[in-house]
């Protein structure tokens, strides 16, 4: 029997925050035609602990694992993460069964007074909680302040206009998401700007042994984003590295044929090391781009072993 038809609705897990919560709405109007479908909240860690630095306390998972814990105790169907959250490692029993298509994965700047990056006056207040994000703005400008920033994206933006700081850099797709693009008062260009890996996508996980797994991947699954995700995962995979390591990479299809750049980062951005790759794809796209992202990141390793912690 469909869930159409059900007493019981496939209970699609989120987070509380707002963005989270829009997110889980895009995935449940996507299911309509297939399946009833109800929210259920999930608090995690990284929304419980708003104080620290993401990486003092534990880094990649933060906003994961109370979710697969759901999943696995049967509390809920399906959870809805932001990719780039995921850890490359799926706890045994769950497994990520649709990438819908990506939103813009760029990075943009807010600030109060309309300024971009290079105008920003020495000494000026920038606000992050991302590694990467810090060291790719003191590669640029290595003579602005970077400040801890926690909070989800309502938060952070009342922080600015509060004057806290004079402007954060945040994810376009959330902006996006939350209908607040016109925020931004600069985008920057994720082939040269790289993002966060896999940022913009959602991945949508499931209990291995559901019946509907595979109405849910046919729904939801998007081939493009899929590929370009086993790419930016297998960069990921294969440099390992800390919660403090600054990691971004950027893959995109055109033609049949896959465009990736990764890089690493000093944390103070005094250095960086980048690799690319471009790649025809054959007919198991998604495994050839998995093995292009992992030779990437292994071409990258030996250089930078003492930014990553090894």
């Amino acid at each position: 029997m469909s869930h159409a038809f059900s007493q019981t609705p496939l209970r699609v897990g989120s987070r509380g925050s707002k963005l989270a919560r829009t997110q889980a709405e895009l995935v449940r109007q996507a299911l309509a035609h297939k399946m009833e479908t109800e929210l259920v909240t999930v608090t995690t860690t990284g929304d419980r602990v708003k104080d620290k630095p993401l990486a003092d306390i534990g880094g990649k998972g933060l906003f994961v694992k109370e979710l697969e814990d759901a999943l696995l105790s049967g509390r809920i169907d399906l959870a809805v993460h932001s990719m780039k959250d995921m850890p490359v490692d799926i706890p045994q029993g769950l497994q990520i069964v649709a990438t819908p298509a990506r939103e813009n994965p760029a990075d943009v700047l807010v600030s109060r007074d309309g300024k971009t990056l290079d105008d920003f006056s020495r000494g000026a207040r920038l606000g992050t909680s991302s590694v990467r994000r810090a060291a790719q703005i003191a590669r640029r400008r290595p003579d602005l302040r970077i400040l801890p920033l926690r909070g989800n994206v309502d938060t952070r933006l009342a922080k600015l206009d509060r004057g806290e700081v004079d402007g954060i850099v945040l994810a376009l797709a959330g902006l996006k998401r939350l209908n607040l693009q016109e925020r931004a008062t600069a985008i920057f260009d994720p082939k040269t700007w790289l993002p966060a890996l896999a940022q913009g996508a959602l991945a949508i996980e499931m209990r291995g042994d559901d019946a509907h797994c595979r109405t849910v991947s046919e729904a939801l699954d998007d081939t493009p984003t899929a590929i370009a995700l086993a790419c930016e995962r297998g960069f990921q995979a294969a440099l390992g590295g800390s919660c403090r390591t600054p990691i971004a990479g950027y893959a995109r299809i055109e033609n049949s044929t896959l465009y990736f750049c990764g890089e690493v980062l000093a944390p103070d951005g005094s250095d960086w090391e980048e690799a690319s790759v471009t790649l025809a794809l054959g007919p198991d796209a998604r495994r050839d781009a998995a093995r292009a992202g992992r030779e990437t990141g292994l071409s990258l390793k030996a250089r930078v072993r003492p930014w990553l912690g090894l």
